[in-house]
């Protein structure tokens, strides 16, 4: 897998303790990030290794960890969205053609 700066991640399974992204890194306990929580890649580090910033510290991680987040499969599963948003202002264009 390629990560870049910028990216949104997650993380693959839950962690057995967390690393800080600081100049003098600590262990951290694994709760601070959740399971589902999206974190962004702020740096790349040698050996495959991303500071990925969460919303409670920025911990690094191995790219194997990781898993980038795609934001199509969360709008197709979103019920507020209309499946095809296209055929919905045809339609109603169409209509309005039509009594003119």
């Amino acid at each position: 897998m390629s990560v870049s700066i910028g990216d949104q991640v997650r993380l693959v399974r839950p962690q057995t303790f967390l690393k800080t992204a600081d100049p003098m890194p600590m262990l951290r306990p694994p709760d601070l990030v959740a399971h589902d929580e999206v974190g962004r890649v702020m740096a790349l580090h040698p050996a495959d290794v991303a500071a990925v910033r969460f919303t409670r510290g920025t911990f690094l991680l191995s790219f194997e960890q990781l898993m980038l987040v795609t934001e199509e499969p969360e709008l197709a599963s979103d019920p507020e969205v209309p499946a095809e948003p296209s055929s919905v202002a045809d339609a109603d264009s169409g209509s309005d053609t039509s009594s003119v």
